[in-house]
């Protein structure tokens, strides 16, 4: 067991925290990342990624996230494979975080990068047809399936966004929720409902996502909610759209938060209510979710951490020089 001291410490490895580490590092904050249970973030498990800046050419999510931690690193970011598992902010500066090493770090600014997790049906198929025609991202996946026909499952708010968005790629959308209503909100069943290239199935529960010969997403497999009967749909993608879950479980008590689990910043800023602790990426964010917009947020967290810190130190040679 060791203890690890620093300026900055930083709680995740996606492209919020990768991009908090350069901008650190480049200040030199000596930042380490602890990276967690998932190095790099849900674009490990995405393939293809046509859609982060800089890449005339499709890229693989798995690629682009071992570049970003190369690059901290190389700018001089310590990362530590590591979970945190309990942290102290009621102290405020200096904070102090136990690893499920046993580690401890002792931080006097912290970035929280723990971003968030889509929620799964879990039925078979699901998971071993990811990047094979099942998707939790219709903003990121969307676009490979111009022309085809696609499904959303879900009734909320996020299922109704998805297939309203597919709709500028494909002509056949159709959204399956296992009840006989949606709990959108009425505005966004109004633009569902008044879409011609939407159909829905109601009362309809997926049972599995089977393959075809290529290997590749062929039909779902339905059951009626009601009835009990069973039924198929053919379709080249299927997008689950349940939800997400912010990975906060660790800050609950200790930090502001929405209803649905996610940190409250200060508007417009990676600033949380305890000065010196700031949240960047999907962590904050249930509306965009990108990686491109987890990245900027993670660059705000940096500038906005290094300028604490300026300030922390500022004061402290105001305060000796007027002894």
């Amino acid at each position: 067991m060791a203890t690890h001291t620093t300026k900055m410490l930083i709680i995740g490895s996606g492209p919020a925290g990768y991009s908090a580490a350069i901008y650190a590092a480049r200040a030199m904050l000596e930042p380490i990342v602890v990276q967690g249970l998932q190095p790099g973030g849900q674009l490990t498990i995405t393939t293809d990624v046509e859609n982060y800046p800089g890449f005339r050419d499709v890229v693989q999510g798995p690629w682009l996230m071992e570049e970003m931690r190369a690059q901290a690193e190389h700018v001089g970011t310590r990362m530590i494979w590591d979970t945190i598992v309990t942290v102290d902010l009621e102290n405020g500066s200096p904070f102090r975080a136990i690893g499920d090493s046993g580690d401890e770090y002792i931080a006097d600014c912290l970035v929280i990068c723990t971003g968030a997790q889509a929620k799964w049906l879990g039925v078979p198929g699901e998971m071993a047809l990811g990047g094979k025609g099942v998707s939790a991202c219709a903003t990121c996946d969307g676009f490979f399936y111009r022309g085809k026909k696609v499904a959303v499952i879900g009734g909320g708010n996020t299922a109704v966004e998805e297939a309203l968005y597919l709709t500028n790629h494909s002509d056949n959308v159709t959204l399956i929720h296992r009840r006989d209503s949606l709990r959108a909100e009425k505005i966004l069943q109004e633009r569902l409902f008044a879409n011609p290239k939407i159909t829905v199935l109601w009362n309809k529960a997926v049972d599995s996502f089977e393959a075809g010969e290529n290997g590749m997403l062929h039909h779902l497999a339905l059951t009626d909610t009601v009835t009990g009967e069973a039924s198929t749909l053919e379709t080249d993608g299927a997008f689950v759209a349940i939800g997400h879950a912010p990975a906060t479980e660790l800050f609950k008590g200790k930090l502001p938060m929405d209803e649905s689990g996610y940190l409250l910043n200060e508007p417009g800023t990676p600033k949380t209510a305890i000065p010196g602790v700031f949240a960047a990426g999907d962590v904050t964010d249930h509306v965009y979710r990108q990686a491109v917009t987890a990245a900027g947020m993670g660059c705000m967290a940096a500038l906005d951490a290094e300028r604490y810190l300026a300030a922390r130190q500022h004061a402290v040679q105001e305060a000796e020089a007027a002894e």
